[in-house]
């Protein structure tokens, strides 16, 4: 009985993961054929139509035409995760005043499963760098983010993620994090010298709640040309702090 169950559970969990691979890939093209996605997927042409139909009649995929695209009805679902904490609103304005004030792209940064997520970001055509996940330790707002760890919670993130590459200036050795973080702590804020992507500098400070818990970073990031040291070391942590401060003054009191 115990193992009639057992495969039960385990055909389930087979189930939604094929469901998400399936939504996955869907989300990474602009619509997708059942054959594409079969080829993409590796499933059986049935096994993806199957997993469609009931994507599309629970309104997360819409068909046009042959082609299948992610539903809005997935914003619902994301607006109520970027809304789950009420700091999380207050950041948005900020980020949008930051964007709007430096002409740079500004971003709020949360950690979630050892990654970035951006929650809100400015300076985009478009909103598809929502959701989307980074290595914290090659941003400026995921160094931010770890600094606020002690050492054996940054022990076991090298120890879960690994410190991978992006680029020839990417933070690859415990030492040096730890140097990094140190450094982060005593001045306040982070910077990303082409970490992550070459060409881009990045600035970033913690955002407290009111009880001072950490509620995520606020981060400006922009070309190396316009990132002097000036800029990146003066005016930028200001702003930076000066946003991050009302944002907790905006919690405390509406």
């Amino acid at each position: 009985m115990c193992t009639d169950r057992t495969d039960r559970d385990n055909a389930g969990v087979s189930t939604t993961r094929k469901t998400f691979e399936i939504l996955e890939t869907l989300a990474d093209e602009d619509g997708v054929t059942i054959t594409e996605l079969t080829r993409e997927t590796s499933f059986t042409k049935s096994t993806v139509y199957r997993h469609l139909s009931t994507l599309v009649d629970l309104g997360y995929v819409v068909e046009r035409d042959g082609a299948y695209f992610v539903g809005f009805r997935f914003l619902e679902i994301s607006e109520q995760a970027r809304g789950r904490k009420k700091g999380y609103t207050a950041a948005k304005r900020k980020v949008f005043e930051l964007g709007k004030e430096t002409d740079e792209r500004a971003v709020f940064i949360v950690e979630e499963d050892y990654e970035g997520v951006y929650i809100h970001r400015y300076g985009s055509l478009s909103d598809t760098m929502i959701g989307k996940r980074r290595p914290l330790h090659s941003l400026a707002a995921g160094k931010t983010i770890l600094s606020e760890w002690d050492d054996d919670a940054v022990a076991e993130f090298i120890d879960t993620v690994g410190l991978e590459s992006s680029t020839d200036n990417t933070i690859t050795t415990p030492d040096d994090l730890y140097a990094e973080l140190e450094t982060i702590r005593e001045r306040g804020y982070a910077v990303n010298n082409e970490e992550y992507m070459a060409g881009l500098r990045g600035v970033a400070v913690p955002v407290y709640t009111p009880d001072e818990t950490l509620l995520g970073a606020l981060s400006v990031f922009g070309p190396t040309s316009r990132f002097k040291d000036e800029y990146v070391h003066e005016e930028l942590p200001n702003r930076l702090w000066d946003k991050a401060g009302e944002i907790k003054v905006t919690l405390a009191y509406g």
